[in-house]
């Protein structure tokens, strides 16, 4: 039986204990981050944080806050993308100072992992994240209870693999 506030059917409100991340995809194509992109590519600096970016690191420092862990391993592939570039440079830092523990994944030599984004919530409940080649988001497919050991097998994997952000930054 759950302990606790009821829940809101949100899974980055409701989990309990750990939500992890897989993070595969060396481009995304979300609509908000083009003009940060363009930003990024012509040398201008970095804006402030947008609303949406700010609701994540209240989130984070919230849960971490609350004794939850927040993580994620962000695989790449060298040469690094532009996106992921702009990412190492305006994004993940922001991330690791709300609390995101945060690793890097040199995928250049390939694991046994998939190139599928996920989250893995309180090890028991995943969120798939479908993208085209492109980065666009095509759906979002939530499983409660799925047996989720392929996941923690592939997450076990990136962590054995992955080294902090700021170790592979410096190297």
């Amino acid at each position: 039986m759950r302990s606790g506030p009821e829940p809101t059917g949100d899974p980055f409100l409701d989990f309990r204990s750990s939500a992890w991340r897989l993070e595969t995809q060396q481009v995304y194509s979300f609509p908000r981050e083009i003009e940060l992109l363009r930003r990024f590519l012509a040398g201008e600096p970095e804006p402030p944080i947008d609303a949406q970016l700010q609701g994540w690191h209240d989130l984070v420092r919230t849960s971490v806050a609350a004794g939850k862990t927040i993580g994620r391993v962000r695989a790449v592939r060298r040469p690094l993308t532009d996106y992921v570039r702009c990412q190492f440079a305006w994004a993940i830092p922001h991330n690791i100072a709300a609390g995101e523990d945060i690793r890097i994944l040199d995928l250049t030599d390939d694991l046994d992992l998939p190139d599928q984004d996920f989250w893995l919530f309180d090890d028991t409940d995943v969120l798939e994240l479908n993208f085209r080649k492109d980065g666009t988001l095509l759906d979002r497919q939530m499983s409660t209870g799925p047996d989720v050991s392929r996941y923690l097998r592939w997450r076990q994997i990136a962590l054995d693999h992955a080294v902090p952000f700021e170790d592979y930054v410096r190297s």
